[in-house]
């Protein structure tokens, strides 16, 4: 896992690093257009409240919170930016030829395998239902 570092020509760069594996073009059919035009304005398009607007256009990324594929391993092929939350979100692909986005386990890289279901391992990324606990 190798890290870019930058070199310093602004303030802002000052002290950057890019981890090298993160990816950033999403899947098409995973992503829709997210409609966001508050930009503090209220429901008459008056603002209301001030310093607030700009920022660049986003597309949301379905994520599967739920994690109700039971018993099929799925590999980590990416590891993403979501510039809708904190969090890097990877791209599994299961063994029955789905994809979908989830939430970056700590530690995971891209190439490990998960499941969920209820007689999995306990591991990083391995997600068991609330009843089997």
């Amino acid at each position: 896992m190798a890290i870019h570092l930058y070199k310093t020509s602004t303030p802002s760069t000052r002290n950057g690093a890019v981890d090298s594996q993160v990816k950033s073009n999403p899947r098409n059919n995973l992503i829709y257009g997210q409609h966001r035009c508050g930009k503090g304005r209220n429901a008459r398009g008056i603002i209301t409240a001030g310093h607030r607007g700009g920022g660049h256009k986003r597309l949301y990324r379905k994520i599967d919170f739920r994690r109700n594929k039971k018993e099929i391993y799925g590999r980590i092929v990416t590891i993403e930016y979501d510039p809708n939350r904190n969090a890097y979100i990877c791209l599994i692909h299961y063994g029955d030829g789905e994809k979908r986005y989830i939430l970056h386990p700590r530690g995971a890289i891209i190439g490990d395998t998960i499941v969920s279901g209820t007689e999995v391992p306990i591991k990083m990324g391995n997600a068991l239902p609330l009843s089997a606990v």
